[in-house]
């Protein structure tokens, strides 16, 4: 199907989707609200989608489904994540967008057959996620009719792979980011809590701050302590003998 061929109001609707998509990647929303608003939006514009599920793969290469505008839909790919095997499978490791109906690929993958037969799934589209050349997890397409996804289904999912892989990989760098503040806040919070415990032998034992770090050292390795937490509790020490 050639652009010409499109009806206008699948044009309107492509439009239309573009906008929703900036919408998606510039809100600010949890990672999960955002996949499924994604997932939604892709099942109302799609013109042969009936309902859409999110796959994200994890650090061990196993899978799960991030969203999915149905449950039926999510029990489907539950079944190929616990077979090892499925079009959704197929699509992250080849890389390559999978068309499959449940009777094509009743020999292939029977556990998907079986399970897309009984939630009424003819025809199932899958495409990789695929971002710097690494695949993080696939966009599923269902539809009850078993010649539905034509040029122009395919292109449009095109636009939500993009949208979702975006997504996707934007929040775990947020995500790492977070990581990362968090353990400099901590190591800041225990840096200070140090420098007390330094001031308090300090003054009990009118010793240097080299000498007073050192004490606190040898405290650790001898009880295999953290540092830290060698600091805290000497501060905490402290703080009950003034309150008592």
């Amino acid at each position: 199907m050639s652009i010409d061929d499109v009806p206008t109001n699948q044009l309107d609707e492509a439009s239309a989707a573009l906008e929703e998509l900036v919408g998606i990647l510039a809100a600010d929303q949890s990672l999960s609200d955002a996949l499924q608003q994604l997932a939604e939006s892709a099942a109302r514009v799609i013109p042969d989608a009936q309902n859409v599920s999110v796959t994200v793969l994890d650090a061990d290469g196993s899978g799960h489904t991030a969203a999915a505008t149905d449950q039926v839909v999510v029990a489907i790919d539950r079944d190929q994540y616990a077979a090892g095997e499925g079009p959704c499978l197929e699509a992250a490791a080849t890389k390559r967008p999978v068309r499959v109906t449940a009777e094509g690929g009743r020999e292939r993958w029977p556990a998907f057959a079986a399970a897309a037969a009984e939630a009424g799934v003819r025809a199932y589209l899958s495409a990789p996620l695929i971002l710097d050349d690494r695949v993080i997890g696939a966009l599923n397409v269902f539809s009850a009719d078993e010649h539905a996804f034509d040029p122009f289904d395919e292109a449009l999912l095109r636009l939500f792979v993009t949208a979702a892989s975006t997504t996707i990989t934007g929040f775990r760098r947020y995500e790492r980011s977070r990581g990362l503040i968090q353990h400099l806040q901590n190591a800041l919070e225990s840096r200070a809590e140090i420098d007390q415990a330094k001031g308090v032998l300090m003054a009990a034992h009118g010793v240097s701050a080299e000498e007073a770090f050192a004490r606190l050292v040898q405290e650790s390795q001898q009880h295999n302590t953290k540092l830290r937490d060698v600091a805290r509790n000497l501060l905490g020490s402290v703080r009950r003998s003034v309150d008592g």
